[in-house]
């Protein structure tokens, strides 16, 4: 009478670093050594700057500097960012409005219904050169568009050039945004009979919220930090002007440019702090656009 042997015992293999061969060690010290070493090289730089701007301008940053108007002499030493801590909120928070809706609109009709049809590849193709177009091109188009046709420089203009620059960024990264929600979310929406426009409300665009607020966050942000657009189409203001259809108007970047390029130290300290003063409206928003995007997820519906 013959006996069925038991199945052997599956040992379990051990995948410490200490049970690799020499060379896999070396490898793989050497790979961890390379990704340290080049963690390393992307933070100096970062680093460096951060230093600077905050040894620089922190000097110069007081209440004062945040509440006074822009010195018209720049031999002055003093004075304020005032009417560009300003300028920069309202024609960026302008542009945005022209652009997140439009850009994620886009979005959606590249994912959800264009897919690979030839308009959509069209579209994903001007968007890809419009990343690529130089911010100065961009803002000469705006003036002989906007500016030459009603013959005066405004806020106006520099949202449109702030938000044609923002646009293709927000409609890639958008885009890339909404492949990630599973495939399932959607179907499962459909099999309960909800329609498509509606599964893509409550379903599609909650669950990419967080990164569709990181895109949008990037976009904010390098327009927010553009300097020749608002130089061509904006004009110029030394006092709070917050209206963005009538009169020149300034942008915290377009001080740092002005005041930078000048051989007085007064007019540098003040293109330092006002370089502080934009990181910090930047790195605030950010911080408050996470938190929203953070309590309005799926995810933290689901508790």
């Amino acid at each position: 009478m013959s006996t069925i042997a038991p199945p052997p015992e599956n040992p379990r293999r051990d995948l410490s670093t200490r049970s690799l061969g020499k060379i896999r060690n070396f490898k793989n010290r050497g790979a961890t050594a390379a990704i340290a070493f080049c963690l390393v090289a992307a933070a100096l730089p970062l680093i460096f700057v951060s230093w600077e701007v905050l040894s620089r301008g922190g000097s110069m940053l007081s209440l004062e500097f945040l509440t006074s108007d822009i010195p018209r002499n720049y031999r002055s030493v003093g004075g304020g960012m005032w009417p560009a801590i300003m300028g920069t909120l309202i024609i960026t928070g302008m542009a945005a409005l022209l652009a997140l809706p439009i850009g994620i609109a886009g979005a959606v009709y590249l994912n959800e219904y264009g897919k690979n049809s030839a308009t959509a590849r069209f579209i994903r193709t001007m968007s890809d050169v419009m990343t690529g177009v130089p911010s100065i091109v961009m803002g000469l188009f705006i003036y002989v568009v906007w500016v030459l046709t009603i013959e005066e420089r405004n806020g106006f203009g520099g949202a449109l050039a702030l938000a044609c620059l923002m646009l293709p960024i927000v409609v890639r990264s958008a885009e890339e945004m909404l492949k990630l929600v599973p495939e399932e979310y959607r179907l499962a929406s459909a099999a309960l009979g909800t329609p498509k426009w509606k599964t893509i409300m409550t379903v599609v665009l909650p669950s990419a919220s967080s990164g569709l607020t990181s895109g949008s966050l990037l976009a904010i942000a390098r327009a927010a930090g553009e300097t020749a657009p608002i130089i061509v189409t904006v004009g110029l203001t030394y006092s709070v002007n917050p209206d963005l259809f009538s009169g020149g108007n300034t942008t915290l970047a377009a001080q740092i440019y002005r005041n930078a390029a000048q051989p007085f130290d007064g007019a540098v300290d003040r293109a330092w702090a006002a370089a502080l003063t934009l990181i910090a409206i930047v790195f605030v928003f950010t911080i408050i656009a996470r938190v929203i995007a953070a309590r309005f997820s799926i995810e933290s519906k689901r508790g």
